[in-house]
């Protein structure tokens, strides 16, 4: 346990990598607090906690600090009782080296967050009040979580021996439940263990989750008050909703990059993703990633299955066996030379009205009245083996490689398949401004059956489970970035496929062994990909690029400003 012999600090703050926490209580006046502010670095995010007299530092400087708009939390760490139930499917550790840093901002990029400089974890973190704990998936598996505990008695001497805990974070494509309150626990215990009484948090006044989770494990709120700086970094913290705040996240990621680079933008229907770029007398409608420069044809094209597949065949791509519904024998012929087949809609998105792994006439034929309720007509086509590799080609160039998978849930004995499923589903949409969620459907019933399951059994500990076949994002899917590994073949099939619909922007889809292998099968295009699901990738900045070529991205017009 820690002595707390360290000498107080005055004007105390501690860097984190992503900013400094400036401990506003050891300031003498705001006016000092206010100047150690204005030396926030370049793409840096500094926090002030428990500011006195914010109202003051706000008179001082309104037109550099906001108050941010977030609530603070404190638990007593005297009264605090440990959970009895372990983490199933992942453990926490702390930091390891300097080889996490990237599993760390992958999971911070994914969840909006400043990045954290790799030079940080150079040199021991503990010695300045730091902890950084990060679940691991498995045995030791990819890193699926993280959280920043900060002892205030190391970091500057406090004699209320206090803590607090920062950048709670949990990969969006996590599938364990209680990833962030397993976190959040350790981060307790190892604050306790450490000397202090109690922790502190500020969460924003909105995240109704986190609140909740803090509610439950009995954290109560307080009244300190937090202060940030006016940068591009916090902007719609302080400047209040933007026209574009109704904006899904598809439209929203382009429209954000577009007012980064000085483009005029005006929304013209929020609901619908639609949306007016304007820029050196040039003017593009968009609805998220379908513009004007994608003709009516192309959109045809995507919007056939049929079409789409007979035109990428005859320009050399790999397609998969395909009939039309309708002659029942044949379709039974059909499915008795392949043994397994995919029953889709002729036209729709999102995975609507999809049946995968078919193997019975009896689930065909129930998977065909199902789809004709999208459209009326129905394919019927080989169910080949492999995952679901989406790309994003944007004029003729792949921009972003991802696979989709198919979402899943973990047992933990104790919690029915139902709850499991909404518990995955809310952190999808969590993680998706709400534009993904598993459906309690007849296709999630019969992929659960398919394992001998119901929505009210109760899996066993450790018990991995497939809820729905489709890969479909909007449909709870997961998605995974493989850019940097995918095969060339892969590449030039997406790219020839792009080219024969003649399509400036689409998401080719692609059934592979794996995406460093040549291997595949074209599954269908989609002339309005969603941008936002590849971040930290440039896709937004590639459209961009693309609808117009002379403007600046932000990065180069601030450096030609420095």
């Amino acid at each position: 346990m820690d002595d707390f012999s360290h000498e107080f600090k005055k004007e105390a703050s501690i860097d984190c990598g992503w900013g400094r926490l400036v401990f506003g209580q050891t300031f003498d006046g705001p006016g000092r607090l206010a100047e150690v502010m204005r030396t926030e670095g370049p793409e840096r995010r500094d926090v002030a906690i428990y500011v006195r007299d914010p109202h003051v530092v706000l008179a001082m400087a309104p037109h550099e600090m906001f108050l941010d708009p977030s609530h603070t939390y404190r638990l007593d760490l005297e009264g605090y009782r440990p959970s009895a139930r372990q983490p199933h499917g992942f453990t926490i550790r702390p930091l390891a080296g300097p080889g996490d840093v990237d599993d760390i901002n992958r999971i911070y990029a994914a969840r909006h967050m400043v990045a954290v400089r790799p030079d940080f974890f150079e040199g021991p973190l503990a010695s300045r009040g730091i902890t950084l704990l990060v679940a691991v998936e498995g045995a030791g598996g990819r890193i699926i979580g993280t959280v920043m505990a900060i002892d205030h008695g190391r970091a500057f001497g406090d004699p209320a021996r206090g803590s607090s805990f920062w950048c709670l974070a949990v990969d969006p494509q996590a599938i364990h439940p209680g990833i962030g309150e397993a976190l959040v626990r350790a981060a307790v215990e190892h604050l306790g263990q450490a000397g202090a009484t109690h922790t502190d948090l500020t969460v924003m006044h909105d995240n109704d989750q986190a609140i909740a989770l803090y509610d439950k494990l009995g954290f109560e709120r307080v009244d300190f008050f937090t202060m940030k700086r006016k940068n591009p970094i916090n902007e719609r913290l302080f400047t209040g909703p933007a026209p574009e705040a109704r904006l899904n996240p598809y439209a929203e990621i382009i429209v954000t990059e577009a007012r980064r680079r000085g483009i005029d933008v005006r929304v013209t229907d929020a609901e619908g993703g639609f949306f007016r770029l304007s820029f050196g007398g040039r003017s593009v409608h968009c609805r998220e990633s379908l513009s004007e420069l994608t003709s009516g044809v192309a959109v045809s094209i995507c919007d056939d299955k049929a079409v789409t597949r007979r035109l990428v065949e005859a320009a050399g791509v790999c397609v998969t066996e395909q009939i039309e519904a309708g002659d029942g024998a044949a379709v039974r012929a059909f499915l008795a030379h392949h043994g397994s087949v995919v029953v889709k809609p002729a036209r729709g998105e999102q995975g609507r009205g999809i049946a995968v792994g078919l193997d019975t006439a009896e689930a065909v034929d129930a998977a065909i009245v199902t789809a004709g309720r999208f459209c009326e007509r129905v394919l019927v086509e080989r169910c080949a083996a492999g995952e679901d590799l989406r790309l994003i080609i944007i004029d003729f160039r792949l921009v972003a490689a991802a696979l989709r998978r198919p979402p899943r849930v973990t047992g933990d004995a104790k919690t029915t398949l139902r709850d499991l499923i909404a518990v995955q589903s809310r952190r999808r949409a969590a993680a998706t401004g709400g534009e993904s969620s598993i459906p309690l459907d007849d296709e999630t019933v019969r992929c659960l059956a398919a394992s001998g399951f119901t929505l009210e059994d109760v899996p066993a500990e450790g018990c991995d489970i497939v809820v729905r076949r489709t890969a479909n994002l909007h449909t709870g899917g997961t998605i995974h970035d493989v850019t940097d590994e995918v095969h060339p073949d892969l590449v030039a099939a997406g790219i020839r496929a792009a080219r024969a619909i003649d399509i400036p922007v689409v998401g080719i889809d692609l059934l592979v062994r794996s995406p460093r292998a040549p291997d595949y099968v074209f599954i269908e295009a989609n002339e309005r990909p969603g941008l936002a699901n590849h971040q930290p990738q440039p896709t937004a900045e590639r459209f961009i690029d693309l609808l117009f070529p002379n403007s600046v991205p932000a990065a180069v017009r601030q450096a030609s400003m420095i």
